[in-house]
């Protein structure tokens, strides 16, 4: 696994990036009440042939989905299920990958049902969103990967919320996870020297109470300690000459 893609690799990268993105989307416009995790995932499944893609997360260490969904405390990798049905002010966490031509796309949205979310709902999501611009914003050659999880942790930080430390973003190619790690707190200087070519998966995971996590009894879902609501975005971020190029993001929504 190279840590750097050439511009031919990062195009194909592009290509997996923005077909997960058309996946999710399809996913957020089901996103209403009464309707399960389990539907999100039959669209995802849908969305994803359609594509003409494989799913990057089922049978991935035996993950039994193409999606994750978590729903309010869980913060990452909620089983779907027929028997979860979303309810008005929920807020539901969405995780896709792809396989496409040999090269993988993963992204995650957190998105409010039935619409506006209520206003501490709606300050976790932006914060989350902010903290994922942050640190997009470090991920620059000459830059180090503690830039980029300083950056994030700041912004989380700094808004009275906190970041998950057990689960952290990761490098993307020909392998849904690669080098380097890219956690979500971190001392700016620190770390792997980041140089064009890399690609990251930069993905906050953020709590509204305290860090701590625990695990469900599937041994998939992690939840917050408290039972406090999460947020969760991710983006794939090539570094390139010109700045940050975010690959799971159509020009048109930047």
């Amino acid at each position: 696994m190279s840590l750097c893609k050439s511009p031919a690799e990062i195009e194909k990268l592009r290509r997996s990036g923005l077909a997960v993105r058309r996946v999710l989307a399809k996913v957020v416009a089901a996103v209403v009440p009464g309707a399960t995790t389990w539907d999100l995932e039959e669209i995802a499944q849908a969305g994803i042939r359609a594509e003409g893609a494989s799913s990057a997360f089922r049978g991935y260490r035996g993950y039994p989905c193409v999606l994750c969904a978590s729903v309010n405390d869980e913060i990452v990798h909620g089983i779907p299920s027929r028997k979860k049905v979303l309810r008005a002010g929920d807020l539901v966490s969405l995780d896709c990958g792809v396989l496409l031509d040999g090269y993988y796309g993963d992204s995650a949205v957190t998105v409010a049902v039935a619409g506006a979310p209520n206003p501490a709902h709606g300050r976790l999501l932006a914060v989350t969103q902010s903290a994922l611009a942050a640190g997009i914003a470090q991920a620059r050659a000459g830059n180090y990967l503690g830039d980029v999880s300083h950056a994030v942790q700041v912004a989380v930080e700094s808004a009275g919320f906190s970041v998950v430390r057990e689960f952290v973003g990761h490098g993307i190619g020909t392998h849904l996870h690669e080098d380097p790690q890219v956690p979500n707190y971190g001392s700016p200087g620190a770390g792997r020297k980041l140089r064009e070519g890399m690609v990251l998966c930069i993905e906050p995971m953020v709590n509204q109470g305290s860090p701590e996590v625990r695990m469900l009894a599937d041994g998939w879902t992690a939840v917050t300690a408290d039972g406090a609501c999460s947020a969760h975005f991710e983006h794939a971020v090539a570094i390139t000459r010109d700045g940050p190029w975010i690959l799971t993001q159509d020009a048109a929504a930047a």
